[in-house]
């Protein structure tokens, strides 16, 4: 059994993980513990006080009774807001709070396009543009090269809850750019789980969301991979443990 401890601020689309949890199959557990989410907005000041090393150490605690393997911070807004260097400092103190391997959904995204080998890449997000440059940003430090981008001014996270299939696939279809190589999706308040095969097919061409990519670096970081196709191009790279 390999356990995943994911730390997820607020309520508002963590029933994707039972989802995926139920695609990779029965040895593989999603832990979500809930961490307090403080203001509800997609802005700097507020993104960077849910980001910070108390709020996260709270419920560092259950993950490790709960037997975690590895932890990530279910949060990519919550962690590129401080930028590549301050995202690290929040994965290492996170790490030492854990006393296990830790990581966040933003270098999430660059690991998976990483092993995905992209390059060039284009983003749909649901933040105001300000947050979304930050996001931009953070991938190019990253080594990524970013085609385009759609933001949705979306202040609060309760909002992008509500989003159902048809406006997710609308912002994919409207962030995808010319010569991008993939489109990426980084709210984790944003319900993708079901529609990752429908977005592939419909831009013929990978997309990594928040999610997907949360989940598949606990797995990285636990040293397992898992063929899952319902969850995208991700899920289908060698060595494959078949589910």
């Amino acid at each position: 059994m390999t356990a995943l401890g994911l730390l997820y601020p607020g309520h508002s689309a963590e029933d994707d993980y039972p989802r995926i949890e139920q695609l990779l199959g029965s040895d593989v557990r999603v832990d979500v513990v809930h961490t307090d989410i403080g203001e509800d907005a997609h802005r700097v000041d507020a993104l960077r006080e849910m980001g910070s090393a108390d709020r996260l150490a709270a419920g560092v605690a259950e993950l490790r009774l709960a037997g975690a393997d590895a932890v990530v911070w279910a949060c990519t807004s919550g962690s590129f807001v401080y930028g590549w260097e301050g995202a690290q400092r929040q994965v290492r103190a996170l790490a030492q709070a854990a006393g296990l391997p830790a990581s966040s959904t933003s270098f999430a995204f660059v690991h998976a396009a990483r092993e995905l080998g992209l390059r060039r890449v284009a983003v749909g997000a649901t933040y105001p543009d300000d947050v979304a440059a930050l996001f931009a940003d953070f991938l190019r430090a990253g080594g990524l090269e970013v085609t385009g981008m759609r933001s949705s001014g979306i202040v609060t996270a309760a909002e992008v809850g509500t989003w159902g299939e048809e406006d997710v696939l609308t912002l994919a279809r409207a962030a995808d750019a010319s010569g991008a190589e993939a489109v990426l999706l980084p709210d984790t308040a944003l319900h993708t789980a079901a529609h990752l095969s429908l977005l592939e097919k419909a831009l013929s061409k990978p997309v990594l969301t928040a999610n997907q990519v949360t989940v598949w670096e606990g797995l990285r970081l636990a040293d397992r991979r898992v063929n899952a196709p319902a969850l995208g191009t991700l899920f289908t790279r060698e060595p494959i443990v078949q589910v």
